[in-house]
């Protein structure tokens, strides 16, 4: 039988005007490979599912060229997929395991988004985010906030959100441990994955308070992942503590969190709870919060509403446009309930639909609701962004006090 193609891996049309087909990399970074499929061979992918064999494959060949003898090709197709890590075989075990040794045994969390989601150059990066926070209208009020919500997204994409839920923040905020919980885009279902790793930047290296991150591991048990290999690959962890370092300098002190997205709770109903790993660190972080009160302050690094062709919508998606306008309806409702510290009414929009919103940053936001369930929200600023000129994604920049 042919192996099984990779179903973590990103698919989308070849950005390259010359070579055009099916663009294929992985997310996870296992593999470094990037591979473009003709447009002729995209539907030979459909043979790499585990039920088709070798033969299988080779009639189509046949069929699809008009050639006897497609061994050649056959071989180049399989073997390139195989190199590349793309099928789950032997050479992509070998690259997982490797992958994964090099974090657990690494000293630090190295930056994964450097050059792409912000710059490389120190000094370019002071600037670039002094630009971001300029212009800033909220400010911080005489009271510190519990926590706040952030964006995502690539930085330069939420500018404006970015801005409001970092404003509130005040100097003397410096001092404080930032627990900062994270969509984990890559990670399994119901389950958090903590690192006791300091996180790198052009900025320096953060501290991490490792008492509270063995007190996790320790309480939480089978419900985190201690040294999840997603830390090393994962940007919604990674864009606030740019963003915190800026503020406050390198040497912060973090609690890196993870929150797996609860689909089983939104495809099967119930609530996130009801499964025990889910159940047992929602207990854990909320005896934490009451223990440690306003030493902590809590980040949420989410993003919410993905609409449109990249996100498998049949419409084109405008920012603030046609169904858009909708979704910010929506998106409102939602903020609402946090907003009443209402965390079953939340996930009770989350779950219409199955989510048909696809809210990836639903996970911590619900997490955090539950640890600390008497915050109450306010809404900054609301934003939307054409991330292409198809699709949009929506988020918010909060305040929880």
């Amino acid at each position: 039988m042919l192996a099984r193609l990779r179903s973590s891996l990103d698919f989308m049309p070849s950005p390259v005007p010359d070579r055009p087909g099916l663009l294929m990399r992985d997310p996870f970074q296992y593999s470094d490979a990037t591979l473009i499929i003709p447009p002729a061979l995209v539907s030979s992918l459909e043979f790499f599912d585990g039920n088709h064999s070798e033969l299988d494959l080779r009639a189509y060949l046949v069929q699809l060229t008009g050639e006897l003898d497609v061994t050649a090709l056959l071989q180049h197709l399989t073997e390139t997929l195989s190199k590349a890590g793309f099928l789950d075989d032997e050479t992509f075990a070998q690259l997982k395991d490797e992958a994964e040794r090099r974090f657990a045994e690494a000293p630090l969390r190295e930056p994964a988004h450097i050059g792409s989601g912000y710059p490389e150059n120190k000094e370019e990066l002071t600037a670039t985010f002094t630009g971001y926070m300029n212009g800033a209208t909220n400010g911080a009020s005489a009271r510190s906030p519990l926590a706040i919500a952030a964006p995502h997204v690539s930085p330069f994409g939420g500018v404006e959100a970015y801005r409001a839920a970092y404003s509130v923040l005040t100097p003397e905020d410096a001092e404080r441990t930032f627990v900062i919980l994270g969509t984990s885009h890559y990670g399994a279902p119901d389950r958090f994955g903590i690192t006791r790793k300091p996180f790198v930047t052009p900025f320096g290296e953060t501290l991490t308070d490792l008492g509270l991150v063995d007190c996790i591991a320790r309480e939480a048990a089978s419900g985190v992942l201690i040294e999840d290999y997603c830390h090393a690959v994962e940007h919604s962890i990674e864009f606030q503590v740019v963003f915190l370092q800026h503020l406050f300098g390198p040497r912060i002190r973090i609690v890196p969190i993870l929150c797996g997205s609860f689909a089983r709770s939104i495809y099967h109903g119930g609530l996130p709870e009801d499964g025990e790993t889910v159940r047992r660190t929602l207990g854990v972080l909320g005896e934490i919060a009451a223990r440690e009160g306003r030493r902590l302050l809590w980040v949420l690094g989410v993003d919410m509403a993905h609409m449109g062709r990249r996100y498998g919508d049949s419409f084109e998606a405008k920012a603030g446009r046609l169904e858009m306008e909708e979704v910010t309806r929506r998106d409102r409702a939602r903020i609402e309930r946090m907003e009443y510290s209402d965390p079953r009414g939340f996930w009770d929009l989350v779950q219409q639909n199955r989510d048909d919103l696809k809210w990836c940053g639903s996970a911590p936001f619900y997490t955090f609701l539950k640890a600390l369930p008497a915050a109450r929200a306010s809404l900054l600023q609301y934003q939307q962004w054409n991330i292409d000129e198809n699709s949009v994604v929506s988020f918010a920049g909060l305040r929880f006090d």
